[in-house]
């Protein structure tokens, strides 16, 4: 798994947010929630890295710990600036917010990421001027804003109009387009095209491709539709309970599907062949509680290879092919 850190744009090392819960009456210490725990993984310039789990695994969770909308409990942050890999959570002030222009993130609600009272261009404009994007030219930032709604097939005028006169496909559009304004090296798409129509998604995901492309552009890629991911993916992994499970390249995580909880969420993607079938493997049971998450493997209430050792050790993501890793006990002999 490891690579040369010249081709990463960004490098997780064992990143984790824990969430306070409100102490009732007769509890001894503070509740507590590990929405991610002891998370690692790297993005390498210009590829896709997707994000697979069930709602409440803590993807969307690590997506916002990335981008600083939360600040991680545990763990390191390494980002490429120009060749040197700088832990963003240990950066002062003034350099981490220099980087963070770098780091955009496009959200899965293009309704609610937009302030319906103000126009396009004001909902560029003001964290443009944050950061200092033009210069202190308000011409110069009109002509970056209308370069990048030009990039992502919308005209220049439509700057001057309202959220609520776009579709949702429009609105995503210019969600898109604002995080090309800030010149980004990375972005985060949390579950981008699941509130839009399936006709709507492929128009999307086209376009996210094209401007990967034309940008360089690398994008960590969270949802929970396994066929988009594949789709927009080169490296995936996949998360339960706050952890990661399996992590490879796309291609060989479709064919070998090591981990019983993969193994399940992909026997649910329907085959595009006419009259073709496969065995559906239901999992028995509800996700456990964060709050409480069991002892040891935390899939091993839901899976069916249970072994005695799965209740009680916890297992290691550890490599089990070149630069592909699996958290299971199945494989430890393996190693």
């Amino acid at each position: 798994m490891e690579s040369n850190n010249r081709d990463k744009v960004l490098v997780v090392e064992h990143l984790s947010k824990e969430f306070s819960s409100t102490r009732r009456l007769f509890d001894k210490k503070q509740p507590s929630v590990k929405a991610v725990n002891d998370v690692s993984f790297f993005v390498k310039e210009g590829e896709t890295f997707g994000i697979v789990g069930e709602s409440g695994c803590g993807k969307t969770t690590l997506g916002k710990c990335i981008v600083r909308l939360y600040n991680p409990t545990e763990g390191k942050l390494l980002f490429n600036d120009d060749g040197e890999m700088k832990d963003i959570l240990s950066l002062r002030r003034e350099e981490s917010f220099a980087l963070r222009q770098k780091l955009q993130i496009v959200f899965q609600d293009p309704y609610a990421s937009l302030n319906p009272m103000h126009n396009i261009f004001e909902a560029f404009d003001e964290p443009m001027r944050v950061h200092g994007i033009g210069n202190g030219d308000k011409a110069k930032r009109k002509q970056i804003i209308a370069e990048s709604l030009k990039a992502v097939n919308l005209q220049p005028e439509y700057m001057y109009r309202y959220p609520h006169e776009f579709s949702g496909g429009q609105r995503q559009r210019i969600c898109i387009a604002k995080a090309l304004a800030f010149k980004p090296r990375l972005i985060v798409c949390d579950e981008p095209v699941s509130a839009l129509d399936v006709s709507i998604q492929a128009q999307i995901l086209n376009l996210m491709r094209k401007l990967q492309k034309q940008y360089d552009l690398s994008f960590i890629f969270i949802a929970h539709d396994l066929s988009v991911v594949q789709y927009m993916s080169d490296r995936i992994a996949i998360m339960y309970l706050g952890q990661i499970v399996e992590m490879g390249d796309a291609t060989t995580l479709y064919q070998s599907h090591l981990h019983p909880y993969t193994q399940a969420l992909l026997s649910a993607v329907p085959i595009p062949v006419y009259g073709a079938k496969k065995e559906r493997i239901i999992l028995t049971g509800d996700v456990p509680s964060p709050m409480n998450p069991p002892t040891g493997c935390v899939f091993h209430p839901r899976c069916s290879k249970c072994m005695d050792i799965c209740k009680t050790k916890k297992p290691t993501l550890r490599e089990v092919g070149e630069n592909y890793c699996v958290a299971c006990h199945l494989y430890d002999e393996q190693t």
